[in-house]
């Protein structure tokens, strides 16, 4: 997976990746990418080592999963955010214009549209189901991955909304979230189910709105969705 980003690190540092905006779009699907690792190590290294399916893991290789899974997201992240730095001199971390009131009260209705159907589709509140169905270990371990792929989603989203930006020149439409419903949402028709791979497409949605209300605000779209993800 390193040598991947090497590879591609070095193809985008052409001057006709500089001044070409499709390098945006590469800079969105590259979270995506680190996303399918989870795919290949789950399923053509780890269960054929294991010799089980995942249901049937245990605690401890759930955990070691968890832990090989965060450790590839975050590095990708990090080499992610360092190209965008680099290439395109995107700073995240640059300040933004305070949000209003109103922007506000729309993200809290928003997460509360997400509690409220995250609370019927789980018969009860997630965070409680999953704290008494893994235990305390397991249920840390399960909430920092989460947290690594709320960073690679954001990515997706935030790339994605500059490049649709670039081309169609409305700031107003909520296109990061668009890709992320088509790539991450879609993604769980394959992995989970289809009525998860819908909700989820609706969700990544909704996350793209957030960003904009948030005035694209990198650390703060981070924090709203990641307590709309984890509830």
């Amino acid at each position: 997976m390193v040598h991947l980003f090497l590879a591609i690190y070095i193809f985008c540092y052409t001057d006709i990746m500089k001044r070409n905006t499709f390098g945006l779009l590469l800079l969105a699907l590259l979270p995506f990418i680190a996303l399918m690792f989870e795919l290949l190590l789950a399923n053509v290294i780890e269960t054929p080592f294991y010799k089980k399916p995942i249901s049937e893991w245990t605690s401890k290789q759930s955990i070691i999963h968890w832990i090989i899974t965060c450790l590839v997201w975050l590095i990708s992240s990090f080499l992610i955010i360092r190209f965008a730095n680099n290439i395109f001199q995107i700073d995240l971390f640059t300040e933004t214009k305070p949000i209003s009131i109103w922007q506000i009260l729309l993200i809290i209705f928003l997460i509360i549209v997400k509690l409220y159907v995250s609370y019927k589709s789980w018969d009860g509140f997630k965070v409680i189901k999953e704290f008494n169905n893994l235990g305390v270990t397991k249920f840390i371990f399960q909430y920092i991955y989460y947290s690594c792929e709320v960073l690679l989603v954001t990515l997706i989203m935030i790339f994605g909304q500059m490049f649709f930006e670039s081309i169609f020149k409305n700031p107003n439409i909520p296109y990061g979230g668009i890709l992320v419903a088509i790539t991450w949402g879609i993604g769980h028709f394959f992995t989970k189910d289809y009525m998860t791979g819908i909700l989820s497409a609706l969700v990544g949605f909704a996350f793209g709105s957030v960003y904009l209300l948030t005035n694209c605000n990198f650390v703060l779209t981070y924090i709203f969705i990641w307590i709309m993800f984890v509830l």
